[in-house]
């Protein structure tokens, strides 16, 4: 309405320029919208997915990986949830939570292809599915654990870079995977020193850590609430498809909010440095992407990208002032070095507030303990040893030795290639990352499903086609339902890879069909046009950047 009164305006000649509306009146403006917003059908999917993620915290209780002994549950006499038929009605609750935010999650996808949700509106939604899994237990993994374990380390005088959570005997190292006991952190010194200060606060309690480690975890999404749609702007897709994608996604907030995993706070530095370097703030995106890798370290793959952007802008501004533009070698040494140096100066000072060094660059490695087909090398190993099974007796562990080794080889190989290959325009640049991420993701020892978040990110700011979005809509809810809300694997269970599986081309089809199982003999709808009863009318008139 507001839009539209204002366009007629601005078109009588001569007219009085409209006054700035009173703040009451904005906030009046905006509640009346987001009530309307409700009460439309895309609307009653954010309500769903609000209502599935309360699903998927009430089920955690009983189904999500909870500790080994919980007073708490014991205290409300609800440790039946945790047993038996408790624990089988736990786990359909959480189930039932997870698809309902999956189909909330690709309606919405609907309506933003269609024209029919802005960016606003879906801003509203993220916080809204975000604020139930703010209480769950953590969900589909045991990191959490780890984490706290490792700051407590670090909080008790122990050097989490030379030993494991088992050196600090107690209540944080009882609920540790048994895996990860002995394992050294494989975090950089900033995320030490935030598991030092959550665990110095809350002690021992295991429950005030969880929430306090969740809640640090935030600036990661209001920083990829920010930075997604920005990136969109600049790389040619759609800020509002951008965000529902890349950060809407029930595969990001249930493992990176519910699973409470780092790489929320390094994804979200790592988009918003890449974005600051696309805006000419050189040093201060480098800086940011400096402290994404004292969070995780897989976020200095990004650097060396940032380096063409950077020397491409001194090209464009010695062009603009007349100047003669440096030579390449030259304009390398200048941006690479400043870059170096800015890295170098931030990764210093977290080392040395944490009283750290280096050694968890040594520590990366303790990921080749996990054994899953998501990653190329393990699948290569399954391969071989089914394959030889009838005629030797083969076992995985030196056969993922050498394809381990194998990929570790063709992944220098293509990060070099894709760093050499994609230099030319800011384009190619953002590209190279997103290729040398889901190389990463593919080559690496192991692979776990909310390591697509970190290509993701950036893929999203790329226009794409509607196939291309129904490939990426079913991967995320594959990833999404091969593991099991306790934190272990589904992918060797035949039954349960089925029926995810089943989901995700659901899901593929459903983005662009109202009725992909023709339940209710619906037909298929154009790529996006419309495909609603109620959408047959004009989509409400807001700016995509709204």
């Amino acid at each position: 309405m507001s839009s539209v009164s204002s366009s007629a305006t601005s078109g009588v000649s001569g007219a009085e320029p409209a006054a700035e509306p009173a703040p009451s009146e904005s906030n009046e403006s905006h509640l009346r919208h987001l009530s309307l917003f409700l009460r439309s059908p895309e609307g009653h999917a954010a309500i769903m997915g609000v209502i599935g993620a309360a699903l998927i915290t009430f089920g955690g209780f009983g189904a999500g990986s909870v500790r080994r002994r919980d007073p708490l549950l014991e205290s409300m006499y609800l440790s039946w949830l945790r047993f038996g038929h408790g624990l089988i009605l736990s786990s359909m609750i959480v189930w039932l939570g997870v698809l309902l935010m999956i189909v909330a999650w690709v309606r919405l996808g609907r309506a933003t292809l269609g024209g029919r949700t802005t960016l606003r509106e879906l801003r509203w939604i993220v916080p809204a599915w975000t604020a139930p899994l703010l209480l769950a237990v953590p969900m589909f993994s045991r990191d959490a654990f780890s984490y706290l374990a490792q700051g407590a380390l670090l909080r008790d005088g122990f050097d989490p870079y030379a030993v494991g959570p088992v050196a600090n005997p107690g209540i944080l190292l009882d609920n540790v995977s048994n895996v990860w006991t002995t394992t050294t952190a494989p975090y950089g010194p900033l995320f030490l020193l935030l598991g030092q200060a959550i665990t110095s606060i809350t002690g021992d309690n295991v429950i005030a850590g969880t929430m306090l480690l969740r809640v640090t975890m935030l600036p990661g999404l209001v920083l990829m609430m920010w930075a997604v749609p920005k990136l969109a702007g600049h790389m040619g897709g759609k800020p509002a498809i951008a965000l529902w994608l890349a950060v809407l996604n029930p595969l990001v907030l249930i493992h990176l909010i519910g699973g409470v995993h780092n790489e929320l706070l390094m994804v979200g530095l790592m988009t918003a440095g890449i974005v600051l370097v696309l805006e000419r703030k050189h040093v201060g995106g480098v800086a940011l992407v400096a402290v994404a890798v004292a969070i995780k370290a897989t976020a200095g793959l990004a650097l060396p990208f940032m380096v063409w952007i950077w020397m491409i802008h001194e090209r464009e501004d010695a062009v603009a002032g007349n100047r003669t533009p440096l030579s390449p070698v030259k304009s390398f040494a200048k941006t690479a070095g400043t870059g170096a140096g800015v890295f170098a100066m931030v990764f210093a000072i977290a080392s040395l507030a944490a009283g750290v060094g280096i050694g968890w660059l040594t520590a990366l490695s303790g990921s080749a303990k996990i054994i899953n087909w998501l990653s190329l090398p393990t699948i290569m190993a399954h391969l071989v040893t089914v394959s030889t099974s009838w005629f030797f007796d083969v076992q995985i562990g030196p056969v993922l030795e050498v394809t381990r080794m194998i990929c570790a080889i063709a992944l220098a190989i293509v990060i070099i290639a894709t760093w050499w290959r994609y230099r030319r325009t800011e384009r190619d640049a953002v590209k190279g990352i997103v290729i040398a991420l889901v190389a990463i993701v593919v080559l690496s020892p192991a692979a776990l499903p909310w390591y697509y978040s970190w290509p993701l990110a950036l893929a999203a700011g790329f226009a794409m086609s509607n196939r291309t979005l129904m490939v990426l809509v079913g991967l995320s809810t594959w990833l999404m339902l091969v593991f099991r809300p306790d934190g272990s694997i589904g992918l060797y269970t035949v039954a349960h890879v089925a029926l995810a599986t089943f989901a995700a081309v659901v899901a593929a089809l459903s983005l662009t069909r109202v009725d992909p199982l023709h339940v209710r003999g619906s037909r298929r709808a154009t790529p996006g046009a419309t495909v609603e009863k109620h959408s047959l009318a004009a989509p409400r008139g807001h700016s995509e950047n709204e």
